[in-house]
């Protein structure tokens, strides 16, 4: 029994003329017949009584004609459903988002995606790269954004950003006058650091060490306008991306040049390799990468 069944015995009942219901169907009237008379022997019961030209249900007939009524509008639902979600009339996206990358890349982004898609419901999760990182290989998160490197078996990603690290200080700081300073010359100051949970609290720590030293942490905040203010209370030194200090007021901190190592912001949209994407998350990578390579050439 198909789908298509249902549908004939529904219009027949309602026809009450095989004639009828052939023209409503477009079919012939020797199809219907034979498709109503195959039905019957596979349910071993017969479907509607014959006087003349008019057709009647049976016992067994208004049943399944009444079964079939709930089966074809749930059918019509189904496929009402799945037209609303492969035409990006409904659906929902989960996407984990560091702060600073959602306040500095995402917005614009997501307001011409909305745009476009109004029917589209993105539930954003803020939190740090490694929890975001996490979220989404244990599939609690469609996707997210995330500094690099990352594990290529696990991941599908695109590229983001590609920056530097650059160093903040105090006016006053010693190095406040100069255009570069090395890592290594650091070896005595306060670090302002993002928390633990964001990947670039441990990238800074193992850079430090390699440099020679154990940074002496004095304060550490998962918001990075705090700690600008922190460094402009002179409390100590930060390192942040390029995208944020563009923004920093030079009478409040000065931004210097990281050398000896540079320390590299790259970051990448990733999805789980080999796992089931909606609709409507396979199209919020299309538009967001698109977007993004148009931005970066």
């Amino acid at each position: 029994m198909e789908i298509r069944d249902l549908q004939y015995v529904v219009e027949l009942a309602r026809c009450g003329s095989f004639t009828r219901a052939a023209e409503e169907l477009h079919i012939t009237q020797p199809t219907l017949s034979k498709m109503i008379k195959k039905l019957e022997e596979e349910l071993g019961v017969q479907l509607f009584t014959r006087a003349g030209k008019r057709v009647e249900l049976t016992d067994a007939g208004n049943v399944l004609v009444e079964q079939s009524q709930n089966i074809l509008d749930s059918f019509r639902s189904l496929t009402s459903e799945l037209d609303d979600l492969t035409n990006f009339n409904k659906g929902s996206i989960r996407i984990g988002l560091p702060p600073m990358v959602g306040a500095n890349f995402f917005p614009k982004i997501m307001s011409r995606f909305r745009e476009k898609y109004p029917g589209l419901v993105i539930d954003l999760v803020e939190a740090g790269s490694k929890k975001v990182e996490a979220e989404v290989a244990g599939g609690h998160l469609d996707m997210g954004v995330v500094l690099l490197p990352i594990d290529a078996d696990v991941f599908d990603s695109f590229t983001i950003v590609k920056e530097k690290l650059r160093l903040i200080v105090h006016p006053s700081h010693p190095f406040a006058a100069r255009e570069e300073v090395a890592l290594s010359e650091l070896s005595r100051d306060s670090f302002i650091l993002f928390r633990q949970e964001f990947a670039l609290h441990d990238k800074i720590i193992t850079e430090c060490r390699r440099a020679g030293f154990d940074p002496l942490i004095l304060y550490e905040s998962s918001q990075w306008d705090f700690i600008v203010e922190m460094v402009a209370a002179d409390l100590g030194v930060a390192l942040l991306p390029e995208v944020i200090c563009k923004t920093l007021r030079p009478d409040r901190v000065r931004v210097l040049s990281l050398v000896e190592p540079e320390i590299l912001w790259h970051l990448a949209m990733v999805w789980r390799k080999k796992s089931y994407l909606s609709f409507a998350a396979r199209e919020w990578i299309r538009f967001t990468q698109k977007v993004f390579e148009q931005t970066n050439h």
